[in-house]
Parts: C-alpha cells; sequence; structure tokens
C-alpha cells in the first residue's frame, strides 16, 4: 500500500472530523466524551501524519486549512461505517430498535426500564447506544434519540419526558449523622458534589445558584469535589461522599429506592428537559410509536414516585 493510501489512526480521524465540524476543540471533545486537550492531540498527530496543517488555531477561533476538503468526505465515511456496524448486528434479518441516549440519562434512568419494554415487546430487540452524536438519526445509526434541551430540535419529531427542577440530594446517613442538614446554611460542613458543565448550548444551574435560591448566604459554593458526569456524581453522593445537585429524571431511582434523599425543599427550575425524538416520517411506525408511549408511561410512573 503506498503512502498516499496508508489510512492514518481512526481515533484522530475521528477527532479531526469532528473539530471540522463542530469549529471547537472543546465541542468535538462533548461529542467524543474526551477533553478538549485529549482532542487537540489528536489533531496535532494527524497533522504531523498528513504532513499538513489541517486546522488554523487563532484568537478568533479555529476555521479548517487544507483539511477542510478531506473533512466532508470523513463525515460521510464515519455515516457510512455506521450504516455498516448496524448492518453487522442485525445480521439474519434482525433488526434491532436503537435508542441513542446521553450516558447519565442512560445509566441511571433508561437501563432499569428497557427490560420491562422488552418483556412487553418480545419480538423487539433493543441496543442502547450511550454515545450521543449530533447526526445518530440522519446517518440511520439510531432509531430514536433523547436529549436534553429545551425543545429546539429543528427537523425532528419531540415529545417530553421529563422537564429539569433542580436540587440537593444525599445519602440518608448525612441528614442526622455527625452534621446534620437542617437548613441549607449546614452544607457549610459538607463537600459539595459538582457537575463541571461545559456546553456552547445551554447553562445548569450550579451551586451558588441553588444556594442563592435557598437564601443561603456563608456557605462556600465554589470547592469540593467535580465530575463531568452527572451519573458519576450521583453515585458519590449515594456513597455518602458529599452532597450533589441533581434533577428527577437522573435521580428517581435513587430518591425511589431511598439510597438518595432530598433534605431540602428549595428547587431551581430549569427551561430544560429530557425529549425523546425521532424522525418525523417515522414517528407513528409501530416500533417509534411502541417506544415513545412506553417511555412516556414510565415518567409519568417515576414522577408519581414518593421522593
Amino acid at each position: 500500500m503506498s503512502l498516499l493510501n496508508r489510512l492514518p489512526p481512526l481515533n484522530a480521524l475521528r477527532a479531526f472530523e469532528a473539530v471540522a465540524r463542530h469549529l471547537s476543540f472543546a465541542r468535538a471533545g462533548q461529542e467524543l466524551h474526551v477533553t478538549k486537550a485529549a482532542v487537540a492531540q489528536q489533531v496535532r498527530a494527524l497533522e504531523q501524519e498528513v504532513g499538513a496543517r489541517l486546522v488554523e488555531r487563532s484568537g478568533r477561533g479555529l476555521a479548517p486549512e487544507s483539511g477542510a476538503a478531506g473533512a466532508g468526505a470523513l463525515t460521510e465515511g464515519f455515516a457510512l461505517l455506521a450504516k455498516a456496524a448496524r448492518a453487522m448486528r442485525e445480521g439474519k434479518g434482525r433488526r434491532f430498535l436503537v435508542i441513542n441516549s446521553t450516558p447519565s440519562f442512560a445509566a441511571t434512568w433508561l437501563v432499569s426500564r428497557i427490560g420491562k419494554f422488552k418483556a412487553r415487546h418480545p419480538e423487539t430487540d433493543v441496543l442502547i447506544d450511550a454515545n450521543p452524536t449530533d447526526d445518530a438519526l440522519e446517518s440511520g445509526a439510531a432509531d430514536a434519540l433523547i436529549r436534553w434541551g429545551a425543545g429546539d430540535f429543528a427537523g425532528l419529531a419531540a415529545t417530553l419526558l421529563f422537564k429539569e427542577d433542580v436540587f440537593p440530594v444525599c445519602a440518608p446517613e448525612l441528614v442526622a449523622g455527625a452534621n446534620p442538614l437542617r437548613s441549607a446554611e449546614d452544607l457549610s460542613r459538607h463537600t459539595l458534589l459538582h457537575l463541571d458543565w461545559n456546553s456552547a448550548h445551554a447553562s445548569w444551574p450550579t451551586w451558588p445558584d441553588w444556594l442563592k435560591a435557598a437564601g443561603a448566604r456563608h456557605v462556600e459554593a465554589r470547592h469540593g469535589v467535580f465530575f463531568n458526569n452527572m451519573a458519576m456524581a450521583i453515585r458519590a453522593a449515594a456513597q455518602g461522599q458529599g452532597v450533589a445537585l441533581t434533577s428527577f429524571a437522573i435521580a428517581a431511582d435513587e430518591l425511589a429506592a431511598g439510597r438518595l434523599v432530598a433534605p431540602f425543599s428549595t428547587s431551581v427550575r430549569t427551561p430544560f428537559g429530557y425529549y425523546f425524538l425521532c424522525r418525523p416520517d417515522e414517528a407513528q411506525s409501530p416500533r417509534i410509536r411502541a417506544l415513545r408511549e412506553f417511555l412516556v408511561e414510565e415518567a409519568a410512573l417515576s414522577a408519581a414516585e414518593p421522593g
């Protein structure tokens, strides 16, 4: 194989394709679930491999350089790879119903319920893909998406599952422990668990936001332990490591099981929520309709459970 036809590492190609599409190392990292620095390192490695500058870095942001022509072909190529992978999974006529979900929602809510859907629809095999990509529906890699946002999903059929109200949660033993949680000011004696939110699209309420809403003025709100995934923050809270800010959609099962409690009644309302998304032309197909109706039903049951 000639040097011109030799393929660079796949991870480096994927990183560059995401950067060229988003024109942002940070947003590419969010999509690929790696750090901004890791994306930049992969792009630099690709530039060394191909012997050309692919991305212009400046104070004004990013712009594709000589790699611009290849970026579009890479997008098409990865879409074809996704279709090929799905075809292999669906060998011998077996067709999965693929749900592409955010990792936190999949881990904390969806996984514990999808078995119930399978029992109700034994003829349908389900695949949960917790690697969200912007083009999962367009490329054919997924049949349905679960996404967080304000409901403005252009070109897609959207159904609200949960609205987001953000409030503190912790393990039951912290509430009445050596440093009991009777008021928001008592949080000054506990470790705050933070979500290190990095989104170009929306903002997540932080501890300073919640403490202001609760009227607490003597709590140091900017220290503690930080996570880039809500499921990890929830797990740490359930283990008694501190107090986390979360939403009902993420904490519903832990609250219902008593592994977490909400020590205060104050919550911060957001305009965001979790939505079920599909292609408009497939919204009434039997499999998509069955899944949507099931998830809406389960979301209503969760909301009715005592927390």
